[in-house]
């Protein structure tokens, strides 16, 4: 049985909430597979990436696999080695930034150039499978009147301005398009303001209300965009990498499974991905409902 990822992650970073569901391990239906093995699918502490993966799980399931899900297991610092260990086989990720977790030198920009270099920079034991169109950009974002009031278009137009706080996940320190990435690309100084909830309602309170002056993972498929006139800066240095979403697997994942999660990638563009954020804000409906629906629609499950 593989290793709980609630156990792991709870001793590492006790504040991070998880959730797990799924059981012990139950042998697969002759239609899934012949490992007999229970695959385990992660997501980030993010509400999109849950949604993704759930939808993993689902599709898994109806081709007869047992599915073990672990979600909500923080950011990409707390999951990877689990990825690695094997505890995790199944994951939605984004490309631009894996790779740059993985080859913090890459300057790989372009959708392919990433796709190339990921596929040599994961660990052995680990896999991309086929990215879907949709992406899932980090970006850095500001409200309208504070756009209009310092004339902001790009990224480089902060620089102007002193004493610039940014709100963001404390990872955003450490990450290439991060306060260093921002000051030699663009020569913008930013104080970080920790807000930990991935560009959620509290990054989103925290803009509106003039608590920070930049938010800096408010990410963009998220409908807060659109419903609060944002304005997201454009990024002519492109330091925040391209983030088509693939799923990342483990050599236990077997070629059937695997088929299934390509052809989920192949049906998740921008639109439905977006259209899938709008109902888990908007209508605050649960992922397993927003996933269920979503493959009925697909024509993926009955």
């Amino acid at each position: 049985m593989k290793t709980s990822i609630k156990v792991a992650a709870l001793s590492g970073a006790m504040a991070l909430a998880l959730s797990a569901c799924g059981g012990q391990e139950d042998p697969l239906s002759e239609s899934g597979g012949e490992s007999g093995e229970t695959i385990v699918v992660g997501s980030q502490q993010y509400y999109s990436n849950t949604i993704i993966a759930e939808i993993y799980a689902q599709a898994l399931e109806a081709e007869g696999y047992s599915v073990q899900r672990e979600y909500e297991i923080g950011q990409r610092e707390v999951y990877a080695s689990e990825l690695e260990d094997g505890n995790i086989d199944v994951f939605p990720e984004y490309e631009g930034s894996l790779l740059q977790y993985f080859d913090s030198d890459t300057t790989a920009t372009s959708a392919d150039e990433i796709e190339e270099e990921l596929a040599s920079a994961l660990p052995d034991g680990l896999t991309a499978l086929d990215r879907a169109e949709a992406t899932d950009q980090n970006s850095l974002v500001v409200t309208k009147d504070f756009a209009e009031e310092h004339n902001l278009q790009e990224i480089g137009d902060l620089a102007s301005i002193d004493g610039l706080v940014v709100g963001a996940n404390p990872e955003f320190e450490t990450r290439p398009y991060g306060p260093t990435g921002l000051k030699d690309a663009y020569g913008v100084e930013v104080e970080l303001q920790t807000i930990d909830d991935s560009g959620g309602p509290l990054t989103v309170k925290a803009l509106n209300d003039g608590e920070i002056d930049v938010a800096a993972n408010i990410f963009t498929s998220s409908p807060s965009i659109a419903a609060n006139d944002f304005v997201v800066l454009e990024d002519p240095e492109q330091i925040v990498p391209q983030e088509h979403i693939a799923p990342i697997v483990t050599d236990s994942v077997d070629e059937q499974a695997q088929e299934v999660l390509n052809d989920i990638s192949a049906r998740l563009d921008q639109d439905e991905l977006l259209a899938l954020n709008a109902r888990s804000v908007d209508e605050q409906a649960v992922p397993e409902v927003i996933a269920s629906d979503w493959l009925a629609d697909q024509g993926v499950i009955d």
